[in-house]
C-alpha cells in the first residue's frame, strides 16, 4: 500500500489533487471521507491530516497538507521530473508561484462575493472584485495556451479546475478565452481520468 493517502470526497475541491496525481502518475491510496457527515469528518485519522475537516487532505509519510494549492505545489516539487513546476532559480518560478496561489487567494473569494451579492470593495479586498479577478486571469492567459505559455504546470491544475467549476456554475459567461482554456484543460487525459474517477 502506498504511503501517500489522499482524503477525498466526490464533487469537491479534491478533484484538484486527483488531477494532479493523475498528471504525475504516482501511486496513492484514496480514502473516502463524506464531508457532509459530521461523524465521518470527526474520524481521528482524517482530522490528524485535516484539522479543519476539509478535503482534499494529503498524507505522504510524515508530511500532511490540507489545502489544494499546497498539495499541488508540494507534489510538483516532490516530482520535478514531471516538469509541472519551474525549478527554484528559474525566471518563470515567480510567475508560477503567483498563479499557483491565485485560485485560493483570488478566484474563490471573488466567487463567494459574487454568489453572496456582497458589496464590492476593490481597495480593501485582496481579490478586488469578480470582474477584476476574471480580467487579470484572462490577461495572464493571453500568451497561452497555458498560464506560463507553452508549458503546462501545477498552476494550470488549480486554474483549470476553477474555470471548470465556474463553467458548471454558469458564472463564466461571455468569456471565450477562459472557456477555451477550460476546454484545453478538460481535454487533458489526466483530467479526464480524474473526472471519471471522481465518483463513489
Amino acid at each position: 500500500m502506498s504511503a501517500r493517502k489522499l482524503y477525498w470526497c466526490p464533487k469537491t475541491r479534491a478533484i484538484r489533487a486527483l488531477w494532479m496525481l493523475e498528471e504525475l502518475g504516482v501511486p496513492f491510496e484514496r480514502v473516502f471521507i463524506d464531508i457532509r457527515d459530521a461523524n465521518a469528518r470527526a474520524n481521528p485519522a482524517f482530522r490528524a491530516v485535516s484539522p479543519m475537516g476539509k478535503v482534499p487532505a494529503f498524507e505522504d509519510g510524515t508530511t500532511r497538507l490540507w489545502d489544494s494549492g499546497a498539495i499541488c505545489g508540494y507534489l510538483a516539487d516532490q516530482y520535478p521530473a514531471a516538469g509541472l513546476a519551474p525549478a527554484i532559480g528559474s525566471p518563470a518560478r515567480g510567475a508560477y508561484l503567483q498563479w499557483l496561489l491565485y485560485t485560493n487567494a483570488a478566484i474563490e473569494p471573488a466567487m463567494v462575493e459574487k454568489f453572496s451579492s456582497a458589496p464590492v470593495s476593490t481597495v480593501s479586498r485582496g481579490w478586488g472584485s469578480f470582474e477584476l479577478m476574471l480580467s487579470v486571469l484572462r490577461d495572464g492567459l493571453a500568451p497561452g495556451p497555458w498560464i506560463l505559455g507553452e508549458k503546462f504546470s501545477a498552476a494550470d491544475v488549480l486554474l483549470g479546475t476553477s474555470c471548470h467549476f465556474m463553467r458548471q456554475l454558469k458564472i463564466l459567461t461571455d468569456e471565450p478565452a477562459l472557456s477555451a482554456y477550460a476546454d484545453r484543460c478538460e481535454a487533458r487525459p489526466a483530467f479526464q481520468r480524474a473526472a471519471a474517477s471522481d465518483v463513489l
